[in-house]
């Protein structure tokens, strides 16, 4: 089996707000070395297709052997970073940078995780196990980042079958990823918010082309090429017992072949009503999206024809969760909060800019209440050793409180800061899930 080597270089894919810089000359160079470094990954997907068998089994085993001597040091932290590992001195000011860029962005990820489908059991190279298609794709690694990811080349219905049922609140989350010059006439990739009678009923409601007479749902969609090749695209339709509600197309740089082609896909549905962020930028906020009254149950994805043989879709970390909480309660009149949502870089105590939506609820509650004082008290999974899980835990909750400082303007002096490492899970550390929950940044009121 082939294995796909897809370089992204983190000059070409930060996490900038690109909408906001004007087109001067700075920009117009900025755009040339983008170009030159799209033109070595299409240089190292070649290389990759180009792999013999037996290269790639070394490959694999070289992988395999990678993934053993990381889990024996640690784990992925809130489905993005691990727990054990040391970070260099700076980190928090790194984090605060790139906190900046999600100034605006008010995604408030569930409480209680349902999902986390990282294809941790699955082996590189086969369809992960637990999912079903009436096409086909292949899980691979990914030059410089993290995990597996599965690729999708090929017209299909791709069903995560462990996905039984949708809450009336709930966030769903995951990484996407395309090709350089990934084609306008190769078509978008789409997540589909649906009610099906029988779970295979998906490969032919929501098909390309399906049998839109039986759709009921939204479907999501996301692409790379706009008509004038400038930027992205993402729309939506909103399907009631096959009619179409509504529908609707924008443009964004934050899914584009030909800057950032990284992107992390937040989707929060609070009853009727669904949000949708590309990075940090809102795309959609539909009040009417869902139907009241009607049983969603299912989350399927859908890509159509592939225009060049090279264009590809990439989905990895893959999260589901029930609601969001009520931090104001939970924290004021409860006294405690805890939350899974404040993520981490892998082995690190940098803040991740995603977790912008959740200090600023924090910090909210924190500035309408300037009596309350605060400790701060770091979790994680009992992967890794115990000593070095300790001071993670410990060092991860000040950086939290030095975020709460430098982007909220929380005073330092009402706050307090401790870590529990693994001894205090909350869930079950033989499970993704639980061990999700458990890597988790708690809050006390004192």
């Amino acid at each position: 089996m082939k294995k796909l080597l897809l370089s992204l270089s983190i000059a070409a894919f930060g996490l900038t707000a690109s909408a906001q810089i004007n087109m001067n000359i700075g920009d117009k160079v900025k755009r040339k070395v983008e170009d030159r470094v799209n033109r070595k990954v299409d240089q190292g997907i070649d290389k990759g297709l180009d792999k013999t068998e037996e290269s790639a089994k070394k490959e694999v085993k070289k992988d395999k052997d990678a993934k053993t001597n990381s889990e024996k040091s640690g784990n992925d932290a809130a489905s993005s970073g691990g727990n054990s590992g040391s970070s260099g001195s700076g980190s928090t000011a790194a984090a605060s940078g790139g906190l900046k860029s999600y100034g605006k962005f008010d995604f408030v990820p569930g409480d209680k995780i349902l999902v986390v489908e990282e294809f941790a059991q699955d082996a590189i190279g086969d369809f992960p196990a637990q999912w079903n298609t009436n096409s086909t794709g292949e899980l691979v690694n990914v030059e410089g980042r993290d995990g597996k990811w599965l690729s999708l080349t090929k017209d299909g219905v791709f069903l995560p079958e462990f996905i039984t049922a949708l809450p009336e609140n709930f966030t769903l989350e995951f990484d996407l990823i395309c090709n350089d010059d990934f084609s306008f006439y190769s078509t978008a990739f789409s997540v589909n918010l649906c009610r099906l009678a029988a779970q295979k009923d998906a490969f032919n409601i929501w098909k390309q082309y399906g049998q839109q007479q039986n759709r009921d749902g939204v479907q999501v969609s996301f692409h790379p090429q706009d008509a004038g090749g400038g930027q992205g695209r993402t729309n939506y339709i909103a399907y009631d017992k096959g009619s179409e509600l509504m529908k609707n197309e924008t443009a964004t740089m934050q899914f584009y072949g030909k800057g950032k082609r990284e992107s992390h896909v937040s989707i929060w549905r609070q009853k009727t009503r669904l949000r949708v962020y590309i990075n940090e930028e809102k795309v959609w906020d539909l009040p009417r999206a869902f139907v009241t009254g009607t049983t969603y149950n299912s989350v399927c994805f859908t890509t159509g024809g592939f225009h060049q043989s090279q264009d590809r879709y990439l989905i990895s970390n893959l999260k589901l969760a029930v609601g969001a909480p009520d931090t104001r309660n939970k924290l004021i009149t409860e006294g405690r909060f805890s939350t899974s949502g404040i993520l981490f870089d892998s082995g690190s105590d940098r803040i991740k800019p995603e977790s912008y939506g959740v200090l600023k609820d924090i910090a909210t509650v924190l500035k309408e209440n300037p009596a309350v004082k605060v400790k701060i008290i770091g979790h994680t999974d009992s992967d890794g050793e115990d000593a070095a899980n300790l001071d993670l835990s410990k060092r991860r909750a000040l950086s939290v409180s030095k975020a709460l400082t430098s982007e909220f303007s929380i005073e330092a002096s009402r706050m307090t800061t401790d870590g529990k490492g693994e001894k205090e899970p909350i869930a079950d550390n033989t499970k993704n899930e639980g061990k999700a929950m458990n890597r988790r940044v708690e809050f006390v009121k004192e």
